[in-house]
């Protein structure tokens, strides 16, 4: 089960259950539900970055680790090992697994807000997937100021797949990769900011309710609870 196209290691290369996994989440959606249902890493005993096999390993996953899973997973099955990089204005940033389907992109991710895990494969382009998060990356801090789509191929010094170790290099290699710019305007991040810290105040959880929803995956369980709830504001309803 080698994929020469996508570079992907020889099914000889994991282990009986890593395989049994592999052979189960056969899609974008299997894998996102498997995400969904790992815990989220909080880094309890220090700063992690941990492969595929680690992530089985552990049962846990942070938004980098979980966007390496499945770049291990679904290039068994065919797709290259994509990542869309976001840097954030508060320099906490996001990285994800991007695919194309049938001429369109959609991503995998995990993640601890709501609003940032995975879309379904209906963007026409990259750029207009990376728009998709503008809104839902806005809190506190944080807001959507630049984005890449990387080939996780091209890492060197280190085995990103595989290793035990925190793979440092493979989170230098996004740093390093050219992003572009995704300018939003400075009034549209207040008053979605100011939004997002009434229902904080108001409700104790994130909020779920904007606008592109339907083109969302499913979300971990988690945060079902705050779908229930109303994010009315100025603007119309329609690592993070």
């Amino acid at each position: 089960m080698t994929h020469p196209s996508t570079g992907a290691p020889p099914w000889s290369a994991f282990t009986p259950a890593e395989r049994r996994l592999i052979d189960r989440l056969r899609t974008p959606a299997r894998v996102q539900a498997y995400l969904n249902a790992l815990r989220y890493n909080t880094e309890p005993d220090g700063d992690t970055l941990r492969t595929f096999r680690e992530v089985v390993r552990h049962r846990t996953a942070h938004c980098f680790e979980a966007a390496m899973f499945a770049c291990v997973v679904l290039e068994q099955h065919g797709y290259p090992p994509l990542v869309l990089s976001f840097e954030s204005i508060d320099h906490l940033d996001h990285v994800l697994f991007v695919y194309k389907a049938n001429g369109r992109w959609g991503s995998v991710a995990r993640s601890r807000d709501p609003g940032l895990h995975g879309r379904l494969p209906v963007f026409s382009t990259p750029r207009a997937l990376a728009r998709s998060y503008v809104d839902t990356y806005v809190d506190y801090t944080g807001g959507v100021s630049a984005f890449a789509v990387a080939d996780m191929r091209g890492v060197t010094g280190c085995n990103w797949r595989f290793s035990k170790r925190s793979v440092w290099k493979a989170e230098q290699y996004l740093l390093d990769y050219p992003h572009h710019k995704l300018p939003t305007s400075r009034a549209r991040v207040d008053r979605l900011r100011a939004r997002y810290v009434q229902f904080r105040e108001a409700y104790g959880m994130k909020p779920v309710d904007y606008d592109g929803r339907e083109k969302w995956r499913p979300i971990p369980r988690e945060f079902h609870a705050a779908s229930r709830l109303p994010f009315a504001g100025p603007i119309a309803r329609r690592r993070r």
